[in-house]
């Protein structure tokens, strides 16, 4: 594992956020909504930013406080947004990710391996939506998962 950030933030119990690429709308006004939740409340998320939902939740619970977790399904960026590195600054945010800095595409094994580590990493796991038969489907049907 490769990490840029504070790693005391894995001591936190930390909800890990996964949903399969394509949603519902509703599922997608409902993942907003609890994302603004566990912001207002403080929870620690785990989370990628790979699909365009997991994209919105990170960047939503971003805007607060709470301590968060990004999860890559590729290595360690060279160069950071503004907003990445003053958050990591502030030792509010940890990104893992589970490949060397050599792996710079992101595939369905590296997405899948960013997805398993979520899951490892996480105390509780919450789905915005879980396709049917999906790899998510076969990933998370053995936990107890929460849907938004």
């Amino acid at each position: 594992m490769e990490y840029f950030g504070n790693k005391d933030i894995l001591n936190k119990n930390a909800i890990g956020f996964l949903s399969s690429r394509k949603c519902p709308a509703d599922v997608v006004l409902k993942s907003y909504e609890w994302a603004k939740k566990q912001r207002k409340e403080g929870n620690c998320v785990i989370c990628g930013n790979h699909s365009q939902i997991e994209n919105d939740v990170f960047n939503i619970l971003l805007k607060g406080g709470q301590p968060l977790i990004l999860v890559l399904p590729r290595g360690l960026k060279k160069r950071w947004n503004k907003n990445i590195l003053e958050n990591v600054e502030k030792g509010r945010l940890l990104i893992i990710t589970p490949f060397g800095k050599e792996v710079k595409r992101i595939t369905r094994t590296t997405a899948i391996q960013k997805n398993q580590t979520i899951v490892r990493l996480s105390d509780k796991i919450v789905t915005g939506y879980v396709s049917e038969n999906g790899q998510l489907d076969g990933l998370i049907k053995n936990y107890n998962y929460y849907n938004v």
